[in-house]
């Protein structure tokens, strides 16, 4: 075997290891020495032979850079769908009608604005990349979330003509201040979720509430394209290692399929595979049914929704979301930037050697999949293990989904962290965007990785600029 593939296996190893310190913090054991530093082969191509070679805005807008140009076609056609603004029924463009009649945004480009990420609304400024998941405490025969009664699993504050919208949503923060172990001074921002205007009576008193900002859209398909016995092979739900990191895998309900599988997609591992993601976000955002999902999601209060013309059923057809859906596993990751200089290395190095990479594993190889040639057999780099981890009291949101708790969360991907500023405007980061740094994200974690922040908290700032060199190269 090639000394470029040893090295990478054993680096691939190291990830799973309890990771390094150069000084644990009190009551922190030490960690095993980190990986040496250096560009690992194929490092600088996170999506392996579909990375593109793109900068600027539109770095999340690019086709796999391994797709034949008759395919090019097909996915500028899905890209179309993705873009197209939909109109209330009936419209004159009748391919385009059936918004609502309640819905969060016209369009998918409205919540992911050139591929990108989401962020939370300013003061005045309306929810439009930030959704609200609503349940109630239990689950339905499939293993799902509890819709909330009046207003159903997604508060929609816009409504079609004739229709009230459910609400509106504001999200108020407070800052909460800090200090790493230098003495070096920092603050969160604490968030307040507050919905008003509820168009149709108070929500269920036992109603759990989850804020959710959009996430980006590169290197899908290949999360998709990671085999099942892969992820399973991570999962440590007792934490047998003794490592603190109980990674657990989602498993949740396939329409398509009829059964239960692994969860890949969502802010908690909820969707099965990419057709349903679509499928929901269709439904839940815009309003428009699909094969996947046919029925409008009206509540028996929602008399006005009932009775709305409807854009035909289903709205978005077989073939329209077959489109969609090939454009979605074909968005391409950016190639790297600068993973030779000297702080980047620095950096990777201290990303292992305060057990970042127990959770966000740096690299894995992608399986065969059918009707997807590009995806398959790729070596990625996309820093996750696609798992469940509880990530602690401050982060919870308290909403179950599926086998996910109200502490857990799915290892979210870091490849593009470079590109999110100059695509999305922004550098909101968790589940709620409540961070506006890579330091503040780090600096939220608790639960599993609270051994993790402390190790970084008490890293010296030259050390805290190099781990941020490094996260700022993905």
């Amino acid at each position: 075997m090639r000394a470029g593939a040893l090295l990478g296996l054993w680096l691939m190893g190291m990830a799973c290891q309890p990771s390094p310190g150069a000084s644990a913090p009190p009551g922190l054991p030490p960690l095993p020495e980190p990986p040496p530093d250096v560009t690992e082969p194929g490092e600088e191509a996170p999506g392996g032979a579909t990375s593109v070679n793109v900068t600027g805005p539109e770095s999340f807008t690019r086709p796999a850079a391994n797709l034949s140009l008759g395919r090019r076609s097909d996915f500028l056609v899905g890209e179309a769908f993705f873009e197209t603004d939909w109109f209330a029924a009936p419209h004159a463009r009748a391919d385009r009608d059936g918004l609502g009649p309640l819905f969060h945004a016209v369009s998918c480009l409205a919540c992911h604005p050139r591929g990108g990420r989401g962020a939370p609304p300013g003061p005045g400024e309306p929810a439009v990349s930030l959704l609200v998941r609503l349940s109630l405490p239990g689950t339905t025969p499939e293993g799902a979330p509890v819709p909330e009664p009046t207003y159903g699993d997604q508060l929609q504050p816009l409504a079609v003509a004739g229709v009230a919208p459910e609400g509106r949503v504001e999200v108020r923060t407070t800052e909460r201040p800090g200090t790493f172990a230098d003495g070096t001074p920092y603050t969160l921002l604490v968030p307040e979720l507050v919905l008003s205007a509820l168009g149709y009576g108070p929500l269920h008193p036992d109603t759990r509430v989850s804020p959710r900002v959009a996430q980006p859209m590169v290197g899908l398909g290949l999360l998709a394209a990671v085999p099942e016995e892969t992820v399973r092979a991570w999962e440590d739900p007792d934490d047998a290692d003794g490592d603190g990191i109980s990674g657990r895998a989602n498993t949740v309900w396939s329409a398509r399929r009829g059964q239960a599988v692994l969860g890949r997609f969502g802010w908690k591992a909820n969707q099965p595979d990419l057709e349903h993601q679509n499928a929901g976000a269709l439904l839940g955002d815009l309003g428009i049914t699909s094969p996947q999902s046919p029925a409008e999601p009206c509540t028996a209060a929602q008399a006005g929704c009932r009775a709305a013309p409807s854009g035909g059923a289903p709205e978005l057809d077989a073939r329209k979301l077959e489109a969609l859906t090939f454009y979605t596993h074909l968005v391409g990751v950016p190639l790297r930037q600068a993973v030779d200089r000297p702080e980047v290395l620095r950096g990777k190095a201290l990303f292992h050697q305060t057990g970042c990479a127990r959770c966000h594993r740096p690299s894995l190889e992608t399986g065969e999949v059918e009707g997807y040639p590009e995806l398959s057999g790729q070596r990625l780099w996309p820093y996750t293990d696609l798992l469940l981890h509880d990530l602690g009291e401050a982060l919870a949101d308290g909403r179950e989904d599926f086998l996910a708790t109200g502490r857990e969360w799915r290892t979210p991907p870091l490849w593009g962290l470079s590109r999110t500023h100059e695509v999305s405007g922004h550098m909101r980061l968790l589940h709620d965007g409540r961070a506006r740094s890579v330091m503040e994200a780090i600096l939220w974690h608790g639960g599993e990785a609270e051994g993790s922040r402390e190790r970084v908290r008490h890293l010296s700032a030259e050390d805290r600029a190099a781990l941020e060199a490094f996260l700022g190269s993905l």
